[in-house]
């Protein structure tokens, strides 16, 4: 199952296999801190919204595809939002990964990934960002991944592009 979270609507070519979010259109809240997910309902938000829904749908998946505008060297606001509620899918607990402290993850299928960006980021900006996605990459359990840049009159040809390279 190819997974495609964006932050923007995108007309992608029909396939069964792929399920597409369009966060735009989703209520997430912002995570409050509590880490109730940890102690009061394990391995669920104590919020009670739509990133409920999707949370479970990045850890499960074995083929994912962020959309974000780039904002600052970081994903935009939605995008961030719902990546920071995701947390449930990690445990409290700590483990080694790749020499690093990382916590242990529930039942996060190993993924490959790929991080379309668009907008018109400064050279420090990509910098940045790259930076973040490989940190974020040892705690999601991404067997590889790679950061594509795309402007948003492309983006729709981009990520078909990419999907269409899991498909041959």
């Amino acid at each position: 199952m190819i997974f495609i979270l964006s932050d923007t609507h995108l007309n992608i070519d029909n396939r069964d296999e792929i399920t597409f979010i369009d966060l735009s259109k989703m209520k997430i809240s912002g995570c409050t801190g509590c880490f109730g997910c940890w102690i009061k309902t394990p391995g669920k938000c104590v919020i009670r919204d739509d990133a409920v829904k999707i949370y479970p749908l990045i850890a499960k998946c074995d083929k994912l595809i962020y959309v974000s505008k780039i904002k600052y060297g970081s994903y935009d606001n939605i995008m961030k939002t719902m990546l920071e509620r995701a947390i449930p899918v990690q445990k409290a607990f700590i483990r080694i990964h790749c020499g690093e402290t990382h916590h242990v993850q529930r039942k996060v299928a190993p993924k490959n990934a790929r991080i379309i960006i668009y907008g018109y980021p400064s050279y420090k900006e990509k910098a940045v960002f790259e930076r973040l996605v490989e940190r974020n990459a040892l705690n999601m359990s991404f067997k590889e991944h790679k950061v594509i840049y795309s402007s948003e009159t492309d983006l729709e040809k981009t990520l078909n592009e990419e999907i269409a390279k899991w498909h041959i």
